[in-house]
């Protein structure tokens, strides 16, 4: 075997290598982290970057809404803190909504990663803390300033002390502070795992710098990703996506050119930044956008700087997709999760048979909360006071040639809070969860389904819930290529009366909460066989 091929084995190992590390770097985050949504749904993610700040792998866990803003976050924290500033022991952080992860509720952490005492590369973490102040995890605020602490980029840890004054800082402005810091401490302690295998790698190559390596994964990753562009036909590719809104329906106007090795995905036109924290800034529009394209498009490329800079976005700033501060945006996946959805449906245009239905998109987020403040004193009294969270998913559109899946996270990817644990932290009690059949849209492969879930208070006492992340209740997931529409999203009180909007509901004493999930559209038209077909599969 040449030398040159036993190079391209080596660089190869070294590659998967470093995937490995970063995986252990996620996993380390979820082992040891405080918060459900982190712990339990893996909201969360992890990467390694060059000292450009150049992403260059991206663990398996996690989801694409906070690697992929992640991708540019480190660039945002260089511009303030160049490598050359930084020592050993150093660790950065924010939760700048513009140049983070798109909302106050997640904290960015980056480490710089030292050779004896020459930096050679970073790493970034970043996960979902549950409480941040303000009015908590609620669309109703007006600016972020109502939304909770925003921290700008600061030292977390200076040469190996932590900033306790921070810390003091952000556990005074949240209702869970032990949680917090806990996540906080986790986003430290795997940055550090993430650094200490990355200069084990090292020694055992015997690197002395990850450039050599950086470069190539780059190259190769843009060369492939340009590659599965160029099969592609040329051509310009409208479409419109529906959403309900909150003050008012919005339109997300999507045009996608695609022009040799080149795809760009244009926004213009989209309706205008919400009044309330449903907007999604462009750092988290992007993410989401360059995820749907490279789902269809280039797959098999790993998820790195390289293969993401082959696609361009342009939008208009102050518009939902790139609201300008100090706009809302706690909830800002109500937008940004449905916009893989948007690049669907021009691609479904390039590419027929390719590209699956519409899904229920956003997660909704059940935040929910004792009525303190909220309710009469006499009707809350000297009952349990808490703030948790939950995930309620639904369905995926179904694809060409298979249904969709039922009751999972597309795109976030995130996964379900046991009930076990949600019930462990505060008196509520899950009455019902489960599939909700027949709530997939129909066609010659089946929507997959939403699922239903009904929560109540074991304590004589009312809880509330926020409404700010329920979606396709007006506008369900439509089906593609003769495909039907999945069912709509319900939300309503266990005796009657359906909750509307996107505010925070208050669930009496003695009732309970009912969600329905939507469900995703069917792909292809269907006949009578098939609708016999699907009876006995039912």
């Amino acid at each position: 075997m040449s030398n040159a091929a036993l190079e391209g084995i080596q660089t190869q190992v070294m590659w998967n290598r470093l995937i490995a590390v970063v995986e252990e770097q996620a996993q380390s985050l979820l082992r040891t982290a405080f918060g459900s949504v982190a712990r339990e749904a893996g909201d969360l993610s992890a990467g390694v970057y060059d000292l450009s700040g150049a992403m260059l792998a991206q663990a398996v866990t996690g989801t694409p809404g906070h690697v992929n803003t992640m991708a540019n976050a480190v660039a945002h924290f260089l511009e303030r803190f160049p490598v050359q500033s930084l020592s050993p022991g150093d660790v950065l952080i924010t939760n700048d909504p513009w140049m983070g992860t798109g909302h106050l509720f997640d904290f960015v952490v980056v480490t710089p990663a030292f050779l004896g005492e020459r930096p050679v590369g970073l790493f970034a973490s970043t996960c979902h803390v549950i409480d941040v102040g303000g009015l908590g995890f609620s669309a109703d605020a007006n600016s972020v300033f109502e939304e909770g602490t925003l921290i700008p980029h600061m030292y977390l840890r200076k040469g190996g002390a932590l900033n306790e004054d921070l810390l003091s800082i952000i556990a005074a402005n949240t209702r869970n502070p032990v949680e917090v810091r806990g996540d906080l401490m986790s986003l430290v302690s795997a940055n550090d795992t993430g650094v200490n295998r990355l200069i084990d790698m090292m020694t055992e190559f015997g690197l002395q710098s990850l450039q050599p390596l950086a470069d190539h994964i780059l190259e190769t990753s843009r060369n492939a990703t340009r590659q599965a562009i160029r099969g592609l036909p040329d051509g310009v590719f409208a479409y419109d996506l529906p959403l309900d809104g909150y003050e008012a329906p919005i339109i997300i106007r999507t045009r996608l050119v695609i022009e040799g090795d080149n795809i760009t995905i244009d926004f213009s036109g989209s309706s205008p930044a919400s009044n309330y924290g449903i907007n999604s800034p462009r750092t988290y529009s992007q993410a989401y956008v360059v995820f749907g394209l490279k789902a269809v498009v280039a797959p098999h490329v790993p998820n790195n700087a390289g293969s993401l800079d082959c696609f361009g976005l342009v939008s208009e700033p102050g518009t939902c997709v790139d609201p300008l501060p100090p706009s809302p945006v706690t909830a800002r996946h109500v937008i940004g999760q449905m916009l893989p959805d948007a690049v669907f449906g021009c691609l479904a245009q390039a590419l027929p048979d390719r590209v699956q239905a519409e899904s229920a998109g956003s997660i909704w987020v059940l935040a929910m909360a004792s009525a303190h403040g909220r309710a009469p004193h006499e009707h809350v009294g000297d009952t349990t006071r808490f703030n948790v969270m939950n995930v309620a998913i639904g369905g995926i559109g179904a694809r060409p040639g298979k249904d969709g899946l039922s009751a999972m996270a597309f795109p976030s990817g995130v996964g379900s809070i046991p009930v076990e644990i949600t019930e462990n932290q505060c008196p509520l009690w899950f009455k019902r969860k489960k599939i909700l059949r027949e709530s997939g849209g129909r066609g010659k492969w089946r929507g997959g389904h939403g699922q239903v879930i009904e929560i109540a208070n074991r304590e004589p006492a009312p809880f509330t819930v926020s409404g700010a992340t329920f979606d396709r209740m007006n506008h369900p997931a439509r089906g593609r290529a003769g495909g039907e529409a999945g069912d709509p999203g319900r939300a309503m009180l266990g005796s009657g009366g359906n909750l509307e909007g996107k505010g925070v509901h208050l669930i009496p004493e003695g009732d309970s909460l009912v969600v329905e999930l939507p469900g995703g559209g069917g792909f292809g038209s269907t006949d009578a066989d098939d609708q016999a077909r699907r009876v006995v599969d039912d």
